[in-house]
């Protein structure tokens, strides 16, 4: 293992996730690149499932909602610097959750 990587190791990194509605997308992309301890991230589109307050006729006919989600591996002190401007940067259409990550790193 690099010393790069046992550093991440022993830190000990989280996977963040955000689920948050299309419209933004570009308002969110631009956010998390302003963290320097965001080095890269996962994006895809995904439905959510649900609730259905706050859905359009066709959402609620069609039993999903359109929704962009978010993977970064991110160190689990950075965590909170990175929510606690969410809402005001972006907006407030967005879920969170943390998974743990047992490892880290990049092969080669």
């Amino acid at each position: 293992m690099s010393n790069t990587q046992q550093a991440q190791s022993s830190e000990g990194f989280t996977m963040l996730v955000l689920n948050a509605a299309p419209e933004l997308e570009e308002n969110l992309i631009d956010y998390l690149l302003s963290f320097e301890e965001v080095e890269g991230f996962t994006s895809y589109h995904v439905h959510g499932h649900g609730e259905h307050h706050g859905l359009s006729v066709a959402e609620q006919v069609s039993g999903r909602r359109k929704r962009s989600q978010y993977e970064i591996f991110i160190a689990s002190s950075a965590i909170p610097r990175v929510l606690e401007g969410l809402a005001s940067a972006v907006g407030r259409d967005i879920v969170y959750w943390e998974q743990t990550a047992r490892n880290f790193g990049h092969v080669g």
